[in-house]
């Protein structure tokens, strides 16, 4: 069903199959502006009452016609189905995808038998901006899903640059399947072998007004959004938006672990400083949330003043420091290929210091 907002005059597409039965006038939410409006919803032939029945002259007359030939019921003809991935849809809407992921379709994950490890959930987190935050969701969950794993990441960010990263155009989002215009199902997109993406983008702009108008347990809204896939993947990776916002917020209230990659810059460490603090009243509510994992980036060995603040990170979190990801022109220029940096240069120090990430998440047993 088309539906148009009135006050931004953005349209979008709303499945028939989430109407509520039986209702001709519901209140929804534009997903763009915020904006509640009132729909109405004109009864479909299958709701309409039934005609009344003939009167007997009629029928004795229709007794008298020649025989026809029966017609078939309209109630047992299968309806019409919306575009989805077991149809093909029309080519304009085919996504774009590179050639190394060609070969990913859109199959789902098997959710007949709940899968029996527990899913571990992994905020890639920082409030400061330019760390390599998206870099290492992306490059993170691919590592994984070679080395075997399930996966789905999880973009929370307005500027949707996961989908960028991996060479897609995912129809559907994080912003449809929180403002439940899709099943679960249909709002992952598998991007590559083992790896599926609910995609971020503008439209969860529209989702940070909705979570400030909730008046009680909005920060939950996110965990409550991400349930049905608890089980379903190993690992659930979600990258998280510069600065400090309500869907940050949410992400905290989700994840069970976090990683905090910080560039091996002075801004960084004062960046860093500042989360540790908004991270505290954070715990005060949920007190197993803490810091899992530091990630240095951006390691340039020729800059003596770099290997000064890591040996400054390595005293402060001791054990929490991940092996740092070098200096890699190829790592900028992946994404321009629609690659991860193991699809775009491999053997590469990037490509060496992620895998080592991936062994360090896993506690060694990757295989990679």
């Amino acid at each position: 069903m088309d539906v148009t907002c009135p006050n931004c005059k953005i349209k979008r597409v709303i499945e028939d199959s989430l109407l509520p039965p039986g209702k001709q006038k519901i209140t929804t939410l534009c997903k763009s502006c915020g904006h509640r409006f009132t729909l109405f919803i004109e009864p479909s032939a299958e709701t309409a009452p039934p005609a009344a029945a003939p009167t007997d002259a009629p029928r004795q007359a229709e007794s008298r016609r020649p025989s026809q030939a029966p017609q078939p019921d309209p109630a047992r003809q299968r309806p019409p189905t919306q575009h989805g991935p077991e149809q093909a849809r029309p080519h304009s809407q085919q996504p774009i995808e590179p050639p190394a992921a060609r070969a990913a379709t859109q199959s789902r994950p098997q959710t007949k038998t709940p899968r029996k490890a527990t899913t571990r959930s992994i905020g890639i987190i920082l409030s400061k901006g330019g760390v390599g935050k998206t870099t290492t969701s992306v490059n993170l969950s691919a590592g994984l899903a070679m080395a075997g794993y399930k996966v789905l990441l999880v973009d929370t960010d307005t500027q949707g640059q996961s989908s960028y990263m991996l060479g897609v155009k995912p129809e559907y989002g994080l912003a449809d399947l929180l403002t439940k215009e899709i099943e679960p199902q249909r709002a992952i997109f598998k991007a590559r072998e083992n790896l599926w993406l609910l995609a971020g983008g503008r439209t969860l702009a529209g989702i940070k007004r909705m979570i400030d108008r909730k008046d009680f347990g909005g920060e939950l809204t996110l965990a409550e959004c991400l349930q049905p896939f608890e089980h379903l993947f190993d690992f659930i990776i979600v990258d998280s938006s510069p600065g400090w916002d309500p869907i940050t917020v949410n992400v905290l209230f989700y994840v069970k672990e976090l990683l905090v990659p910080v560039s091996l810059e002075v801004m960084s460490l004062q960046g860093l400083s500042e989360f540790t603090k908004s991270l505290a009243t954070i715990q005060k509510y949920r007190a197993g949330i803490g810091i899992t994992y530091i990630l240095p980036t951006f390691l340039d060995e020729k800059i003596s003043s770099r290997g000064e603040i890591l040996d400054r990170l390595k005293e402060l979190y001791k054990g929490s420091v991940c092996q740092p990801i070098r200096f890699d022109p190829g790592i900028a220029e992946a994404p321009a290929y629609g690659q991860t940096i193991f699809e775009y240069e491999s053997g590469s120090s990037g490509v060496v210091d992620y895998k080592a990430l991936v062994r360090k998440v896993t506690d060694g047993s990757a295989l990679l």
